[in-house]
């Protein structure tokens, strides 16, 4: 006799062997001992989990020679011929190859005539919602008054598809995907019956790899068994299913923890490189950071586990995690994996989410940053200043300008349009670090990173410039507002620009967006805040002496302060090429 696959033979033959399914065993062998079976039903469901394999077995259970009963007995000739296909009363339809109208009318024509031998005549049409409009309509008032002795029972993966009309004539019956634990169980009943010693992981990462098909996971334990020799192992189901090892989710782990975005990107070109799909590494992680969450909540959840197993090493890698780390991790992936299914660059996208999750700081851990301690003096100061006003209230002060802790100075006030508010702060910051290094870097690094991008992408920066960068974050300067908002509200452009720039200079900087307008009020207020003006004409003055600390550089700044007017008129007149200024 020819090798059957493993789905083949060990399809279960009664309602006792299926595996999951509860709520619709339970209905239909309900119906079957009170005699109450009506004369259409409707199997949807994802593939492999036991659709056609339930139509059988309640094909078998109605003609049973000892019905009525809740199980076939698989005994008398009826069970046997319809267990083997060879019943004439039992017919299975494909209609993925016959959804013309011819073929319903065929069904139409005989379904009026009386069973041969069995008590039902069974139509089984599988892939229903593959008819045609016309082959449906044929089918409508056949399956809405049939004949007292025929039952038609309709499978489909895709509902959705039918006409309203077939559905509401039918008992619906949606199957749910097979747990994990489910498909291992059936799985060690074949390795058992075949007598082939087996590691428990290794059946873990084939019913990870289902899905929850059942068809599907024989298969490929079929594969597996194949390609291993005298022990099914984990390291030949990671290789024949394309699963990744759980040690090399722990590395990833630890490495995002410890902050080495270097080898978390050489782990992630590894993996690609061995042909692992982004979209599925997504995926497999989201699943392990899953269980961490389940080991860190509680060690009675190792039946849950799919990719873990409750070793040592994990329990103490998840204790090292915040649960608000993880969540956030899971969080990030399925956004990043939402993104990843309507584009090309897959890998990208997976790249930029695994930088954000080094970003992401683990509060309540032992390597949590330290907070800044100037910051820190600050807030102090601050909670200090707040609570002199609140007794001076409670007396009955009036807070004068004389009662204020700073002098009020008369300064413009930045406009905010469209609803964005440039983060006037953390751009201060950055230009008191300014140097003229840094935007040299950037500048140079700018047009090539733009190629780099998206043309949709790339045209909210046509009319913006760099004006100002330190070693950690660079100022954006925009003409039209509307393009700075939308930049600047764009998570996923600004950590792929970020990236991009990474890959140009080696600094991962943080990316700082400001109107034209808002920048040249920030800017004017910053240069007399900071004395610029009188830095610059002190320095010219002492030769810039090598002891003397370097001011803060701003681009546009620094070209329109060495503007003089007559240098100005010049080049106006003939050009900025053909003037040069010598100093005598």
């Amino acid at each position: 006799m020819t090798y059957q696959a493993f789905y083949r033979v060990y399809r279960p033959q009664s309602f006792r062997e299926m595996s999951g399914q509860t709520h619709v065993k339970r209905t239909l062998q309900n119906a079957l001992l009170a005699n109450k079976t009506t004369h259409a039903y409707l199997f949807s469901g994802p593939r492999g989990t036991g659709k056609t394999s339930t139509a059988k077995i309640f094909a078998k259970a109605l003609n049973c020679e000892k019905a009525p009963t809740n199980e076939p007995c698989n005994e008398c000739p009826t069970c046997i011929s319809i267990t083997e296909g060879s019943h004439p009363d039992v017919i299975e339809f494909d209609a993925a190859s016959n959804s013309r109208v011819e073929e319903i009318r065929d069904i139409i024509e005989k379904v009026r005539f009386a069973p041969a031998s069995a008590r039902y005549k069974v139509y089984i049409i599988d892939e229903v919602h593959m008819l045609s409009t016309s082959a449906f309509n044929a089918l409508l008032k056949t399956l809405e008054e049939p004949p007292a002795h025929a039952v038609f029972i309709l499978a489909t993966t895709e509902p959705h598809k039918l006409p309203a009309t077939i559905i509401s004539r039918c008992q619906r019956f949606d199957f749910k995907r097979l747990s994990s634990s489910d498909i291992v169980e059936r799985m060690k009943l074949v390795l058992e019956d075949i007598q082939l010693p087996y590691e428990e992981q290794a059946l873990k990462v084939i019913a990870q790899a289902a899905s929850g098909g059942m068809r599907d996971a024989l298969s490929l334990l079929d594969q597996v068994v194949s390609f291993s020799g005298e022990k099914l192992t984990l390291e030949n189901a990671l290789l024949v299913s394309g699963s990744i090892s759980q040690d090399v989710f722990y590395d990833l782990a630890a490495a995002l923890k410890d902050k080495d975005i270097a080898h978390v990107l050489s782990l992630l070109e590894e993996l690609i490189a061995e042909g692992k799909d982004p979209l599925r590494l997504s995926e497999d992680l989201i699943t392990f950071f899953r269980d961490l969450l389940l080991l860190q909540t509680s060690g009675d959840l190792e039946e849950l586990l799919e990719l873990v197993t409750p070793e040592e090493k994990f329990v103490e890698l998840s204790r090292e995690f915040s649960a608000d780390t993880l969540y956030g991790y899971i969080d990030i992936l399925s956004k990043t994996q939402q993104d990843m299914r309507f584009s090309h660059h897959t890998k990208v996208y997976l790249e930029t989410a695994l930088l954000k999750m080094a970003q992401v700081s683990n509060a309540g851990t032992s390597n949590a940053p330290q907070a800044d301690p100037a910051l820190g003096n600050k807030v102090a100061q601050l909670e200090k200043m707040i609570f002199q006003l609140k007794e001076q209230l409670e007396n009955g002060a009036t807070i004068s300008p004389s009662n204020t802790p700073a002098k009020e100075e008369n300064r413009q006030r930045i406009k905010i349009t469209n609803g964005y508010r440039a983060p006037e702060g953390r751009i201060k910051e950055v230009l008191k670090a300014a140097t003229k290094k840094d935007i040299m870097q950037v500048k140079n690094a700018w047009m090539p990173a733009l190629n780099q991008l998206q043309k949709s992408q790339s045209a909210l920066f046509a009319e913006a410039e760099p004006v100002a960068a330190s070693s950690s974050a660079f100022v954006i300067k925009f003409k039209y507002d509307i393009h700075c908002q939308m930049v600047a509200e764009n998570r996923d452009l600004t950590a792929a620009f970020s990236q991009i720039l990474f890959q140009q200079t080696g600094n991962m900087y943080e990316i700082l967006c400001i109107p034209e307008r808002q920048w040249t009020v920030l800017r004017e207020n910053f240069i007399r805040e900071n004395g610029l003006n009188s830095k610059k004409a002190q320095n010219t003055e002492n030769k810039v002496q090598e002891s003397t600390p370097e001011a803060p550089y701003i681009d546009d700044v620094r070209e329109a302060e060495s503007e003089d007017p007559i240098v100005k008129e010049a080049e106006k007149m003939f050009g900025k090429d053909f003037v040069e200024v010598v100093d005598d």
